[in-house]
């Protein structure tokens, strides 16, 4: 059964950094980066237990094919719910890797 899910407010700043500097790289490159993501999400939501744990073990880490960026989530079994946390450059520093809700 699919899950709903809904994201942490800073994942569009996320989304608008990563779309920019791949934009930046080369036309048409952000939007594909977009649809990655896009298309990481709705494997996430039909099958939320897919991916595993990595660092924190309340959060599951999906990575995005393609591109550096994990998408980090968290599953309500009961809700049927997902919280995307971030999606998170691998680079980058982990302490916004984690958000809460």
């Amino acid at each position: 059964m699919k899950y709903t899910y809904w994201l942490h407010g800073e994942i569009q700043k996320d989304l608008n950094e990563g779309f920019a500097w791949y934009e930046d790289k080369a036309d048409g490159l952000g939007y594909e980066f977009l649809t990655a993501i896009e298309n990481r999400i709705t494997e996430i939501v039909e099958h939320p237990e897919t991916f595993g744990s990595k660092g924190n073990p309340r959060y599951r880490e999906a990575l995005v094919k393609r591109f550096p960026y994990v998408i980090v989530y968290r599953i309500y079994k009961k809700k049927k719910e997902i919280f995307i946390s971030s999606i998170h450059h691998t680079k980058k520093s982990l302490k916004k890797k984690y958000r809460l809700p």
